[in-house]
């Protein structure tokens, strides 16, 4: 491995794959050519990684869209001449520079850099164009590492500059994830190749927990993944306490069908007085609007957090109220009716805010206790 490159032991297998199927045919080909074939070759291989993950985390992209096709269309030559005629190119120290300072940005970004290659956003503001223009897009999120922060300006003032509302462009920067077990923090390094691959994380506490965890905390918030307690049977890690919720409400609607009690006839609508009843209630009547606050600020978080809410409150309530009648302790059918009502109505938001986060809800656990 050179000293200054990426180590690790993906790149070493892929190395021992490709050097195993080729042999000895890239040292007998041009520097040249063999460069540019194995810098082909390992793009498709970690794109293959990426997808294999995706598929494994439960993300479907309709479109992969290869860089190598803004080039191949000339669309990166383009952009650079649509900026010159609007006036936004500047030549100086043998460089072409997008002159982003008159559209409020701290610097001027180069484009073309003095070896004629093109600049790291040039390919960038292409491809943005080619959403808003080509595709018709009518608005575009990015979601980038917060150590881009200071690429936001200048894509904004891009997307100005060639004549598309920069308010139509939504950039959210998420925090890094640190990675711990326990009270131990995992460290990574891409450089030495410690590092842990997402396949390894979703190996190890499965997808469900991933997902829930990754969508926990607000994209400008640092976020915690304790793959120890990811992987938990507690009601400590909160995929599982939510899961298991949803397990309990089946449950209790499962048994009621077994007592003959699911579908009692009462006059009026259900009734409730008890501060537990009111609190859950409450919660379960805001969900809507959380949704719809979720979607209009880009905040899924709120999803988890509601659910989390609901989750506890549906505990607190079942660990004081009796739902289903026994012999020692009867219920009224019309309390039995509106806590059955109340208990659906859990169990549908519960199973509904699942689906939108692409966690499963399911009908029972195995740690999850026969009710009553």
């Amino acid at each position: 491995m050179p000293k200054d490159g990426y180590h690790g032991t993906f790149i070493a297998e892929y190395a021992q794959t490709l050097a195993a199927s080729v042999g000895e045919r890239y040292e007998l080909m041009p520097m040249g050519d063999a460069v540019a074939e194995l810098a082909r070759n390992g793009a498709e291989h970690m794109v293959a990684l990426h997808r294999a993950d995706m598929e494994a985390l439960g993300v479907h992209f309709d479109v992969w869209f290869r860089e190598q096709a803004l080039h191949d269309r000339n669309e990166v030559t383009a952009i650079v001449d649509e900026l010159r005629n609007r006036g936004f190119v500047s030549e100086r120290d043998g460089a072409v520079w997008f002159s982003s300072t008159a559209l409020g940005d701290d610097r001027d970004n180069v484009l073309i850099r003095s070896n004629g290659t093109p600049g790291y956003m040039t390919s960038d503001i292409a491809y943005h164009r080619d959403k808003f223009v080509t595709r018709g897009f009518d608005q575009v999120i990015d979601i980038w590492g917060a150590d881009h922060q200071g690429h936001v300006g200048r894509m904004k003032a891009s997307m100005q500059a060639i004549g598309i509302d920069p308010d139509r462009l939504t950039i959210i920067l998420h925090q890094l994830v640190v990675l711990r077990r326990g009270d131990e923090i995992v460290k990574l390094s891409k450089r030495t190749g410690n590092i842990i691959a997402l396949s390894d994380v979703i190996e190890e506490v499965g997808k469900d927990a991933c997902r829930f965890f990754f969508l926990a905390r607000s994209s400008d918030s640092q976020m915690d993944f304790d793959l120890e307690l990811a992987t938990r049977e507690a009601a400590e890690n909160p995929v599982y306490y939510v899961q298991y919720s949803h397990a309990r409400t089946a449950s209790i609607m499962q048994l009621a069908e077994e007592r003959g009690v699911a579908h009692l006839t009462v006059d009026g609508p259900p009734s409730y007085s008890h501060p537990a009843e009111i609190a859950l209630v409450r919660a379960l009547i805001r969900y809507p609007e959380v949704v719809a606050d979720a979607a209009t600020h880009l905040e899924p978080h709120r999803l988890t957090f509601l659910a989390q809410e609901v989750a506890s409150l549906l505990n607190a309530f079942y660990r004081d109220w009796r739902v289903l009648p026994s012999d020692r302790q009867p219920v009224e059918d019309a309390v039995i009716a509106a806590r059955l009502t109340l208990v659906a109505a859990t169990r549908a938001v519960l199973a509904h805010v699942l689906g939108l986060i692409g966690v499963s809800a399911p009908e029972r656990m195995d740690r999850l206790d026969r009710p009553e």
